[in-house]
């Protein structure tokens, strides 16, 4: 008869999860009073909590360490200090969220005093990337969110700003946050889907552009490679922006 190994003791969601920082906060459980302070200064900066991004991923996270008893309701691990900082240019609002000296989440968000042509010229190159992502959130947006979904958001994001690493608080961030504590949920309704995460993409891009079929072959690659049967979702990431970019294509 064999011996029943052991349980493994149930470990806390710390930060390092579900941020991409490597500093003394990435060690630390997601806590409650944390939650609470970040939410409290969005509200005081932005109006309100973005949708699937750090504020979500945090009371995501901070639910399920609070409902499996690792953490207390009145824990601090943001012992720093929470704060927001807004900086304005002539065509962007970039908003941070700082734990202490380290930056937890970015967005931006188009200025409200931008006129009316301004606008319209951002987008006159086609469907852009952000609104391939947006898209997603409609076509698949009860979807959970999977490893091939984060690496598909992360090629897109990539392209979409030209930038070579995760942004802290974009897109793919919150779709690699998403995706680890997916992967431990048990419960279907647990898990965060993808329509959480890009249903206001486009806010959270410091920079788009309309997508092209390089673009939709560098995102579905990613996609295919994340996944176990190496295939894409027939209304995923991959499948949005390669429709961008044959709309955008058949227009030009």
């Amino acid at each position: 008869m064999s011996q029943q190994q052991p349980e493994r003791p149930q470990e806390p969601i710390n930060y390092g999860d579900i941020f991409s920082g490597k500093g003394e906060l990435a060690e630390k459980a997601v806590a409650p009073k944390d939650v609470a302070m970040m939410q409290k200064a969005g509200n005081s900066v932005i109006g309100q909590t973005q949708k699937g991004g750090v504020d979500a991923s945090m009371q995501s996270a901070t639910s399920k360490n609070e409902s499996s008893g690792l953490v207390g309701r009145e824990r601090v691990s943001a012992d720093s200090g929470v704060y927001i900082k807004e900086t304005e240019s002539p065509r962007k609002r970039v908003i941070s969220e700082y734990f202490g000296k380290e930056i937890v989440g970015r967005y931006s968000q188009g200025d409200s005093f931008a006129s009316d042509t301004d606008s319209t010229s951002e987008h006159c190159g086609g469907i852009t990337i952000g609104e391939a992502l947006e898209a997603t959130a409609l076509t698949a947006g009860k979807k959970p969110v999977e490893w091939s979904d984060a690496a598909a958001i992360q090629a897109a994001e990539v392209r979409a700003t030209g930038r070579t690493s995760i942004m802290p608080g974009g897109v793919a961030a919150a779709a690699q946050s998403a995706a680890t504590l997916n992967a431990r949920a048990t419960r279907e309704e647990d898990k965060t889907k993808l329509g959480a995460i890009l249903a206001n993409a486009t806010a959270k891009l410091p920079a788009d552009k309309p997508a092209t079929r390089k673009d939709a072959e560098g995102v579905m690659g990613a996609e295919m490679r994340n996944d176990p049967n190496l295939t894409t979702h027939p209304a995923g990431v991959a499948a949005s922006v390669a429709a961008a970019a044959r709309l955008n294509q058949s227009h030009k």
